[in-house]
């Protein structure tokens, strides 16, 4: 255990100093409040930040500063990034957060937007002819998800609901992606995923479980947005503008379906009736609701979205996920309040 262990560490070192080495600003971190540039990572799931970025809503807001937009496949190859100091601000699951915040990763980031709240966009689904019809049913099978992501959180906890235990079955650690191809070739009896590829699954498959029936029992997943504190520091009003600019995009997905379709459609490469429908599988907060005590809270007193992250690294400590959990009063000081509820109002 303990050589495994040196050499994991050895590798995630390897990693994430291979990432500093590259990129614009990549080693410093982009601290500096003369560095104007902003890295953002974005993922390929239906939000308001693939409208922001199709829609070029930030370069607008901001165009004194050099914006790149890269794309990563899940939350935990976005922690490294971060590690690596080559991201500023990235949408994210709340599960890889809660990992962020906790040993041995102990990530310097803070949680400043709440993208959206994950309902029927994420589910476990069962492949046509693999013999599984409930969740019991997956012993001794084999079930795909991406480690550390909100996917592999809610399979954990709908097994763990379930009174299935992580060891009765295999779990493999795939991109959405890779999901839909070991699917494809029947490598697969289940799969926790999300949008777009979760679409395909279930032309295939049968739904077991979704993220909305998990939350509405206690164990709810989320997609943030974060921001690297010593961004934060430096360059505050651009994390404003990038705050107004999320807050637009709620704005259009609720007022303006069609060109929230159209947008997401875009960057998904499908058509604008598919993107509509699975925008319509997520739940999208109003701007105003983001700073309420239900999610980030205010500067005088933190939402309770620091009280869902400490759950789910307690959740992932017991499924021995993370090393250790942080104290509540660390997790609230990962959660970006300044100026609300009024920088989303204005």
């Amino acid at each position: 255990m303990r050589i495994r262990s040196l050499i994991a560490v050895t590798a995630v070192t390897a990693v994430a100093m291979s990432l500093a080495a590259c990129g614009d600003g990549a080693a410093s971190g982009n601290s500096s409040a003369e560095q104007k540039t902003i890295r953002i990572a974005y993922q390929a799931f239906p939000s308001g930040d693939l409208i922001v970025k199709q829609q070029g809503l930030l370069e607008k807001a901001l165009p004194d500063y050099r914006i790149t937009w890269t794309k990563f496949d899940s939350g935990a190859s976005i922690n490294t990034a971060f590690v690596a100091k080559s991201v500023d601000i990235a949408a994210i699951g709340s599960s890889p957060v809660a990992r962020g915040l906790s040993a041995p990763l102990n990530i310097p980031y803070q949680v400043a937007f709440v993208l959206d709240v994950a309902g029927d966009n994420e589910a476990l689904v069962a492949r046509n002819g693999s013999n599984v019809n409930a969740i019991a049913d997956l012993k001794g099978k084999k079930v795909g998800t991406p480690f550390a992501s909100t996917a592999h959180y809610s399979l954990l906890a709908a097994l763990d609901k379930a009174g299935i235990k992580e060891s009765e079955l295999t779990i493999v650690d795939l991109e959405p992606q890779d999901i839909q191809a070991a699917w494809t070739r029947g490598d697969l009896d289940a799969a926790y995923t999300w949008l777009p590829s979760l679409d395909e699954l279930k032309k295939t498959g049968k739904v077991l479980i979704t993220s909305r029936e998990l939350a509405a029992g206690g164990k709810p997943t989320l997609d943030l947005g974060v921001v690297s504190t010593a961004f934060a520091t430096a360059h505050p009003d651009a994390v404003d503008a990038w705050r107004k600019a999320e807050a637009k995009a709620l704005d259009i997905i609720a007022n303006d379906p069609a060109a929230a379709a159209t947008a997401v459609g875009k960057e998904l490469n499908i058509s604008a009736e598919d993107a509509k429908h699975q925008l319509s599988q997520g739940v999208f907060l109003k701007p105003a609701d983001i700073s309420s005590s239900t999610w980030l809270g205010t500067p005088e007193k933190v939402g309770d979205l620091a009280k869902n992250l400490l759950a789910a690294a307690e959740f992932l400590k017991g499924q021995k996920k993370i090393d250790a959990v942080p104290d509540l009063a660390t997790v609230e000081k990962a959660i970006y309040t300044k100026g609300l509820p009024g920088v989303l109002q204005s």
